[in-house]
């Protein structure tokens, strides 16, 4: 499966790719290119399903999603660049870095998960399947929950989120899911070799700390950061701090492969 995925690019310096989370599009990943663009060129896209790139072609696992992103870093002459993503958007820049080595300068994994229990598995498939059988709605005040803060959601801060998820393609929903709960990259992680940075949201309900240490303990030489205060949506709720953290890693990894 290979499709076109929409995307934009804006600033200048190195490359870097943001991958956002399932159920969202590259336009919540704005606030975070436009404080990296000040000093990176920064590719921001829309996974297959998601946003204005299309369906198809069905995904059926993280393999599918990381040959059209490797499709399109081909196209554009954009590879090789740093990689960061965020929760789906990180287990598909894991795939990235084991599938495409050569098309990662370095690695940002920011509130994703490397493997999952069976439990886990069981309960990812489940929001995709829900969601086909009776529509977003029926999953979308857990999965914001799940998302952001308290605080952040009564000041019904949530509210974009909230659009977009309804007005999403539920068929690229889930079949993300289906994608994310098949995901088990932990074995090969230890074979990584590029500059890797693991950031975790302090208060993280879908992705916790652990997580992300599990993680960075697996690839050689990986640095752990943690955002405080930060929920799973730690680029929502908190985009300068989060473009922040990882603009400072990749300037001195960047800066240093240069």
């Amino acid at each position: 499966m290979t499709e076109s995925l929409h995307h934009e690019i804006v600033g200048s310096g190195p490359k870097v790719v943001l991958l956002h989370p399932v159920g969202l599009d590259l336009t919540f990943l704005r606030p975070a290119a436009a404080a990296l663009s000040k000093e990176f060129t920064v590719l921001t896209v829309d996974q297959h399903g998601h946003g204005k790139s299309p369906t198809t072609a069905p995904a059926h696992s993280l393999e599918d999603y990381a040959d059209d992103l490797h499709a399109l870093l081909n196209d554009t002459a954009f590879a090789p660049a740093a990689i960061v993503g965020f929760s789906f958007g990180g287990m598909v820049a894991q795939t990235m870095a084991l599938r495409y080595p050569a098309d990662l300068t370095a690695l940002v994994v920011c509130a994703s998960r490397c493997t999952l229990t069976e439990q886990g598995r069981a309960i990812s498939r489940a929001r995709g399947d829900d969601a086909r059988k009776s529509g977003i709605a029926t999953v979308l005040e857990a999965t914001l929950d799940r998302w952001f803060t308290p605080e952040f959601r009564a000041a019904r801060k949530d509210a974009a989120a909230r659009a977009r998820l309804l007005s999403g393609d539920v068929e690229g929903w889930a079949q993300a899911w289906h994608a994310m709960a098949d995901v088990d990259t932990l074995p090969h992680l230890p074979t990584v070799r590029i500059p890797t940075l693991c950031l975790a949201g302090e208060v993280d309900k879908s992705s916790p700390p652990d997580a992300l240490r599990e993680i960075a303990g697996a690839i050689p030489g990986a640095r752990y950061a943690e955002l405080p205060g930060a929920p799973h949506m730690l680029f929502i709720e908190q985009p300068q701090e989060t473009a922040g953290i990882i603009g400072g890693f990749l300037r001195e990894v960047l800066k240093a492969r240069a």
